[in-house]
């Protein structure tokens, strides 16, 4: 190893090997897990990983990563929590800039004072590397769009070796594919992100006894396309009440300090099912992004992810039947639109603007994955953040193919060798199609 990286470099056997060989939810027992401190540490990270083409790689930000893609059995892991500084640039445009190992609830901490935030997930916990490269569908996401739609530049260190800056008039074709596809092209050390003008606004956690599950989600669906922009809530139900009665949980934010309109932002939601239990409070964002503590993986369950266009019966249907079957501890509908679909397909490579709905289920049992499917096939979309399967056919779910042509196009020129492939790799073109691309 470079002299480097050798002071907090960590394999098995060392003291410190079971805090950084697991994610939240996956276990791993990676070979040897590198801890760079430093833009010019993690070059020295990345040549390690050159020097070993063929040992899995991970990169690992803040470790939460439902996908589980940020450790592994027997391979090299690039862990760059170390790089988690929050600074302000530009105060008049209110530019921020992050490191990859900052939590969401360090960075909505730190813009509080100044009466700013970043739609972010909503948990604290996680890293901003892993979200502002896949996606972000955040608590604000209807209000301020996807994380990713509020990065203006980064600094990316590729698998060359070399550090490079992109922004939209400096290597913008790097800049679109780190927006939703960043695990290919190299490790970001630092993101400019937009923060917009947040003050107080309603935080509200709503929970219900729900009878008809099919009718609870398709109202849900309905109730929250009709409702304005300002609003996003998101909806969890599995078998937890009374003699396994379905129960569900509607959290998320009204960004508004009026009381009133909080309220009736509110009601219509309330009206969808028996409600057993609610509150509704006034806060900032960085109350709202609490964080709890983070426990290795048990169990390791199984993640599956899936993009909606609406919510309609028979959607409905298929999500009642999973619910009701007990083999989906975790089903969550995460509203999108509003601002989500206000940004153009192809000016990311997140390209999945129509979709209103991004859906995760929990399971682990042939009975889950038999109803899953069944599911997925009124989805056109995946979300790669919730998705722990590797199957090469979901590529195709996750990128369009005029997205997934020129993230491999970009690909070819920016790491032709495919060392960055461990995380939805999308391949390279051959060489004459990525430069005629």
């Amino acid at each position: 190893l470079p002299e480097s990286l050798r002071e907090r470099a960590v394999e098995p056997g060392d003291f410190a090997y079971a805090s950084v060989r697991s994610g939240a939810m996956r276990g791993g027992s990676p070979g040897l897990v590198l801890r760079p401190r430093s833009v010019r540490e993690v070059v020295d990270a990345v040549a390690v990983a050159r020097a070993h083409p063929d040992v899995p790689l991970g990169i690992r930000s803040g470790g939460h990563g439902v996908s589980g893609r940020s450790t592994n059995d027997g391979g090299l892991v690039i862990d760059v929590g170390a790089l988690d500084a929050i600074e302000v640039v530009d105060e008049a445009q209110r530019i921020v800039r992050l490191g990859p190992g900052a939590t969401w609830v360090e960075v909505a901490a730190a813009l509080a004072p100044h009466g700013w935030a970043i739609s972010s997930g909503d948990y604290g916990g996680v890293g901003v590397g892993g979200l502002a490269t896949a996606g972000g569908v955040g608590l604000m996401g209807r209000a301020h769009g996807l994380t990713i739609d509020s990065v203006v530049g980064a600094e990316v260190v590729l698998a060359d070796g070399a550090v490079v800056r992109t922004s939209a008039t400096e290597r913008p074709e790097l800049l679109w594919a780190i927006r939703g596809a960043g695990a290919n092209v190299g490790i970001v050390t630092s993101f400019d992100v937009a923060a917009a003008e947040v003050g107080t606004i309603g935080h509200a956690q709503l929970a219900f006894e729900v009878e008809d599950v099919a009718a609870f989600v398709e109202g849900f669906g309905r109730t929250m396309e009709a409702t304005p922009r300002d609003t996003t809530l998101f909806a969890v139900l599995g078998r937890s009440g009374r003699d396994g009665a379905a129960m569900a949980q509607v959290y998320g934010v009204v960004e508004s300090d009026d009381p009133d309109t909080i309220v009736a932002r509110l009601n219509p939601f309330a009206a969808l099912a028996p409600l057993v239990g609610q509150r509704v409070t006034l806060a900032t964002y960085d109350e709202v992004m609490t964080v709890g503590d983070r426990q290795p993986a048990v169990g390791e369950p199984m993640f599956r992810s899936g993009l909606a266009r609406s919510i309609d019966g028979a959607f409905a249907r298929w999500a009642a039947a999973l619910v009701e079957s007990g083999s989906a501890p975790w089903f969550q509908i995460r509203a999108m639109g509003g601002a989500t679909e206000d940004v153009a397909p192809d000016a990311t490579a997140f390209a999945h603007r129509e979709a209103r709905f991004s859906i995760t289920a929990i399971g682990r049992s042939a009975r889950f994955d038999a109803l899953w499917n069944d599911l997925e096939e009124s989805m056109s979309g995946l979300y790669l953040s919730f998705e722990q399967r590797t199957d090469p056919h979901l590529l195709e779910r996750a990128f369009p193919p005029p997205t997934l042509a020129r993230l491999r196009a970009i690909k070819a020129q920016v790491d032709p060798t495919g060392l960055f492939r461990d995380n939805f790799f999308v391949g390279t073109l051959p060489a004459a199609a990525s430069d005629a691309a």
